[in-house]
């Protein structure tokens, strides 16, 4: 998507700027920061109703006044005081002086959002001021005069409604005004005591060149007893003279006012945002503004019904992704099976040809029995995107964190744990909002607990083959619980051997409730649908052919089938012949082709790894077919399904006839369905999930602790639960 900024009415006009520049958006969370990234670059970031969403910096392109410029969205912080993860990555991105920093805020939260804008100003950047969601701070009784906030603060202030895209070509119009003219100071005022202080260190630094961040903004944060940054500004030459008048002017002003220096601090920047306020809005927003979110608060919220309510939420959503998914699964399934049998009918009948069956059993057959599960892919994605963007999601990690406290975990687990039931990858990723550093662990290792949309095709195609249809949501339901109570119980286990350490608290934001836009939930709902087809048309294709070569070759020289039938142990049955039985084996012709496929199968490299490793997996139930899936699961989950979907098409001569989920159910018991499930659920997660909890951990001490414990886990569950059921069937 490419915009271009409305030139400003000027009497002489801004000479255009060819050159490329750097545009970063900086604001709180929940402030709608990444919506209008979106609406700037056109990208399909994830965007939702609660905090901690963005956990890294992203990167867009746009158009502006005929200039190529790179927009990077920050991850939402309060502040830059460099204590989270968050704030780092905001910091640093500072520090690399881009040409503009456009400060989004809240328009219903100005005294608090303002803050960032205020600390932002100190460090030298150059910002433009984005007051987003102003059309619920107009509904709510606030008018700001806009001409006034600009003419106060010397910099450019625009009003915008990400969510509709109203006020964004003013935005790129004021962004391209600050590009072209920058600010030659800002107009921050903190009473002549801090600011003589922040003055009197200022002398002292070193050359701004040797800083990451202006000398002003250094200044503050020595003054307000930065560890980390006192210690770096010591080591450079004359670096301590700076840090000695920091602790000197800190002592001096502790005296004078009698208050700390954090809070003396704080005191004066708030006092510089209500003054700017009292000049420029009014009235203030309504104080009743939020009285329907508290009303509905009061319900969903409640201490003892939210759990349950959240229950059910879920539950239906289930329900809804089973009912209204069953009739569209069938619709491709078919033509999934109209596809392969046109293909195959390109070939003579009994054709042995290599392309015929890399085509119908390998691409058709892996990749098919994958897509065939898009429209609850899509139902799913559809009911979470619609309760993220309500705020619904912000109030079930405000209800669950008494309960994650009680596990070892963090409230704000809560959300990684959510991301994960997309996909568990960026769920690891939001660990960073995690401040404490053994909540992240712990939180990173027990996320692939969370049944990931990769695993949603496997309860798909499992769940209708051994169970009745009344069962099927309430199965599903118990899969995501069971994930999620095993998840629990390892936290809890981690925290109190491993991971032992103080609990963090929690202190999380509420938003309001906000009615989703019809644009908002559907980019969300085919942008995760896209990456499903997307991994459908590579991953998932690479690896089908690399199985169905696997499974096919090498080919036997003979089959006992055929040595049967020439001893005359087996007889092929002639259509309209008398049966005669005479003491040998009588089978059609069709089950001697099948029989001739299940040796093929048998004999491939595939067959054997299967039969080498099912003596392990027989206590579990599985057979080697299951096995031979199971080791494509690595790679991906979804490959499970693609997998199996091989081996019945390349071993069952039936298999074209019936679907995959009847085979399933003919060869294997609801008890193996269940050991199945769980195994699956719990078993080592795809090597993407492995290679991100080592680059985010740091050490493969926890990657591979969390690829061979989650296995080993896995095992003795499904162990326990066939074993079991068996005594009791």
């Amino acid at each position: 998507m490419t915009l271009t900024a409305v030139a400003p009415t000027t009497k002489t006009p801004l000479p255009e700027s060819p050159r490329r520049f750097r545009v970063a958006l900086a604001g709180n969370p929940n402030c709608g920061k990444t919506s209008l990234f979106n609406a700037l670059t056109g990208a399909r970031q994830h965007v939702a109703n609660y905090p901690g969403v963005t956990v890294e910096k992203r990167t867009g392109q746009c158009e502006i006044g005929g200039s190529p410029a790179e927009i990077v969205d920050l991850p939402g912080t309060y502040s830059l005081n460099s204590y989270s993860p968050e704030e780092r990555v905001a910091e640093r991105e500072l520090a690399s002086r881009p040409d503009v920093v456009v400060v989004v805020a809240d328009s219903m939260q100005l005294q608090r959002n303002l803050v960032l804008l205020v600390q932002i100003l100190q460090t030298g950047a150059n910002p433009v001021l984005c007051l987003n969601m102003a059309d619920e701070a107009r509904a709510a009784g606030q008018r700001l005069d806009v001409a006034m906030m600009e003419r106060l603060l010397g910099l450019p202030v625009v009003e915008t409604e990400a969510n509709t895209g109203r006020g964004v070509a003013e935005l790129l119009a004021a962004i391209r005004r600050a590009s072209l003219a920058p600010i030659a100071r800002h107009r921050v005022v903190l009473g002549e005591d801090l600011e003589g202080a922040i003055a009197a260190v200022s002398e002292h630094l070193p050359e701004d060149g040797a800083l990451m961040l202006s000398g002003e903004w250094t200044a503050v944060r020595l003054l307000l007893g930065d560890v980390e940054l006192s210690r770096r500004v010591a080591e450079m030459p004359a670096g301590g003279e700076a840090v000695y008048e920091a602790q000197r002017q800190r002592a001096r002003l502790e005296a004078v006012t009698g208050l700390e220096i954090p809070v003396f601090v704080a005191e004066r920047t708030f006092g510089f945002v209500d003054g700017l306020l009292r000049e420029t809005r009014t009235p203030p927003p309504r104080i009743d503004a939020r009285a329907l979110s508290d009303r509905l608060d009061d319900v969903v919220a409640h201490p003892i019904l939210g759990l349950p309510i959240f229950g059910a939420v879920l539950y239906a959503i289930f329900w809804l992704t089973f009912t209204l998914g069953e009739a569209p699964m069938g619709w491709i399934e078919s033509g999934a099976g109209w596809i392969g049998q046109s293909v195959s009918s390109l070939w003579p009948a009994g054709s042995d040809s290599l392309l015929r069956s890399l085509l119908v059993d390998g691409v058709i057959a892996g990749v098919g029995g994958v897509l065939v599960f898009l429209p609850n892919i899509l139902l799913l994605f559809l009911g979470l995107a619609f309760l993220e963007d309500t705020g619904y999601m912000a109030r079930a990690a405000f209800l669950t964190d008494r309960l994650m406290h009680r596990f070892g975990l963090h409230g704000k687990s809560f959300i990684p744990m959510m991301t994960g039931f997309g996909c568990t990858v960026p769920g690891i990723m939001a660990t960073r909002t995690l401040e404490n550093e053994k909540d992240r662990l712990a939180t990173m290792l027990v996320l692939p607990l969370m049944s990931c949309g990769a695993r949603l095709p496997i309860w798909m195609l499992l769940i209708p083959a051994f169970f009745p249809p009344s069962w099927r949501a309430p199965v599903l339901w118990l899969v995501y619980a069971t994930g999620i109570g095993l998840a629990l119980a390892l936290a809890l286990l981690l925290r109190r051997t491993l991971l032992r350490g103080e609990d963090a608290p929690f202190v999380m934001e509420l938003p309001p409730y906000r009615l989703p836009t019809l644009r908002s939930v559907l980019i969300k709902m085919i942008g995760r649908a896209g990456l499903y087809l997307r991994k459908a048309g590579t991953t998932i294709l690479a690896i089908s052919i690399l199985l169905w070569a696997a499974m096919s070759f090498p080919k036997p020289a003979s089959h006992q089938i055929d040595a049967r039938i020439a001893a005359g142990e087996v007889v092929v049955a002639v259509p309209g012949a008398a049966a005669s039985n005479g003491g040998h084996v009588t089978l059609s012709a069709a089950d001697v082709a099948a029989r001739r496929a299940t040796e093929d199968l048998e004999f491939s490299a595939a067959g054997r790894i299967g039969h080498l490793l099912a003596p392990v997996f027989s206590p579990l139930g599985f057979d080697w077919k299951i096995v031979t899936a199971m080791i494509g699961a690595l790679a991906a989950k979804e490959v499970f399904v693609a997998q199996m979907g091989i081996v019945y098409s390349i071993g069952d001569a039936d298999a074209g006839a019936e679907g995959l989920r009847a085979l399933l159910a003919r060869d294997y018991s609801p008890l193996v369905g269940l050991s199945l499930m769980l195994f699956l659920l719990i078993s080592a997660p795809c090597m993407a999930t492995i290679a991100v909890t080592r680059r985010e951990s740091g050490r493969w001490r926890w990657a591979l602790l969390q690829l061979f414990g989650l296995t080993v886990i896995a095992y003795l569950t499904s162990l326990g639960v066939y074993q079991l059921g068996r005594l009791v069937v």
